[in-house]
């Protein structure tokens, strides 16, 4: 991966932060998959979700098999931080943004995994659990959704989280 080059394209794009980091300090738990399951309405109704993407322990494994990283955000503001509804209708930009970065990477490195915000929306109606993913090297499933502390992820890392309606989208994308 060439760093420098990619440092260049991502200061053009609006990013709030980035960072380079080693997969192996992320904190996966079962905790936030939990949070998955009781508060966000697509568990169990996609691809790119629990329980589709497999245990805590399987999605903790696929990621530790990247020996680097990349995380990123994007701040999006919003009227009611509370109402989920409108602040996942807030994350089409951020998710542009990860397809462009991945598809520059993808030009550095034959093998890439992005995690991103995605419940998925690129189907208007996901085929699971009755078929396969139409769409897999284009859907990132969520970060959360594999189980990751994205605060843990900002501390180690100095990115920041604001206070008040702002919603702070966060990307990582693994690569060898």
């Amino acid at each position: 991966m060439d760093r420098e080059k990619l440092e260049q394209f991502l200061c053009t794009l609006p990013l709030a932060q980035y960072a380079w980091i080693d997969p192996r300090e992320l904190v996966f738990t079962e905790r936030v998959r939990k949070i998955c399951e009781q508060e966000c309405p697509m568990y169990g109704k996609t691809w790119a979700c629990p329980p589709a993407v497999g245990s805590v322990e399987n999605c903790r494994e696929r990621c530790l098999s990247y020996p680097y990283a990349l995380v990123f955000t994007t701040l999006t503001e919003v009227s009611d931080i509370a109402n989920l509804d409108e602040t996942l209708s807030t994350r089409a930009p951020h998710e542009k943004i990860t397809h462009e970065v991945v598809e520059v990477m993808r030009t550095m490195s034959d093998d890439v995994m992005a995690l991103s915000t995605e419940a998925c929306a690129i189907c208007e109606h996901c085929a699971y659990p009755d078929g396969p993913c139409r769409h897999r090297e284009k859907m990132f499933p969520c970060v959360e959704s594999h189980g990751i502390l994205a605060t843990d992820i900002a501390e180690k890392y100095g990115i920041d989280f604001y206070d008040g309606n702002i919603v702070t989208w966060f990307s990582v994308i693994f690569y060898k």
